[in-house]
């Protein structure tokens, strides 16, 4: 798809910084990618929006910056604060007006107003809303987390579903390569493809406190967009029921649980079975002696 003409964006920002980073970035997701960008046509040409993106390859932030880049509408992406404290990497990252997501911190609901704040000025803010890479085994959207969901209820915001698939060819997640196979695979160049979908209708919720089903439900409703967007560039049937890692994560602990239950009640059939063969032996000593 042919990059659509940045004039026709009257509040698009590109700054300097923005530039510069694009020209540092480009020709390295170039001489990876075989892009095939897809979808710009249900990006909104003005005003504020939210992308949401599922996320299988630590490169995907870089592949979708380019995919949104080039589309006109540059993000504002939610990054780990961790990636602030990188030498050069935090200095163009805090230049180029991305938000840091503080976790587990009283600064946290930073990046919440950020995004808000953004969204309303007329910016794109792009979320993960797995929150991490997939653990789905076959790299499905997870369940997601409420707050792109909460961001667009509060905004009005329109949710465009952004999905990409390739990526995670070049380096797999969680260093997933398989037995025999290289963590990194950059050459030859692969086919990544990044769609975006039309915008998530959220009307039904509209106008109705946020309460925690709500944002459930309103999340589940986009991570469904984002599936199905995925799908179409897969060609492939998602699973009837999203890979949950709460659910995963305690049916790991009972099935740990479980497992060390049998292994100590068999050390303890063996420590019986021992004391058992020590009294026979005794009794046949004391047999024998009379």
């Amino acid at each position: 798809m042919a990059r659509r003409s940045y004039a026709s964006f009257g509040n698009a920002d590109y700054g300097i910084w923005y530039r510069f980073a694009a020209v540092l970035v480009k020709p390295v997701t170039t001489a990876l990618v075989k892009p095939d960008w897809r979808g710009w046509e249900h990006l909104p040409e003005e005003g504020g929006f939210l992308a949401a993106v599922n996320h299988n390859s630590i490169i995907d932030p870089v592949v979708y910056a380019h995919w949104q880049y080039n589309s006109g509408r540059p993000p504002r992406i939610l990054g780990k604060s961790s990636l602030f404290s990188v030498p050069f990497i935090g200095f163009m990252l805090r230049k180029t007006g991305q938000i840091p997501v503080f976790r587990d911190s009283t600064d946290a609901a930073q990046a919440f107003r950020a995004a808000i704040d953004a969204v309303n000025s007329g910016q794109c803010v792009q979320f993960y809303p797995e929150g991490t890479l997939t653990r789905d085994p076959d790299l499905w959207p997870m369940t997601g987390k409420s707050g792109v969901a909460r961001v667009a209820l509060m905004t009005g915001a329109p949710v465009i579903p952004v999905a990409h698939w390739g990526a995670h060819e070049i380096i797999p997640p969680y260093g997933r390569g398989g037995s025999g196979k290289s963590r990194f695979n950059l050459f030859p160049r692969h086919r990544v493809t990044v769609a975006a979908g039309p915008a998530v209708d959220l009307s039904r919720y509209q106008g109705q406190e946020l309460t925690p089903q709500v944002l459930r439900a309103a999340t589940e409703d986009i991570m469904a967009a984002i599936t199905e967007v995925l799908a179409g560039i897969r060609g492939e049937q998602p699973p009837a029921e999203r890979y949950d890692m709460r659910t995963a994560s305690h049916a790991r602990a009972v099935k740990a649980t479980a497992e060390r239950h049998r292994a100590a009640g068999g050390r303890t059939e063996r420590a019986a079975g021992s004391a058992g063969g020590v009294v026979n032996d005794d009794s046949s000593t004391k047999e024998a002696g009379k």
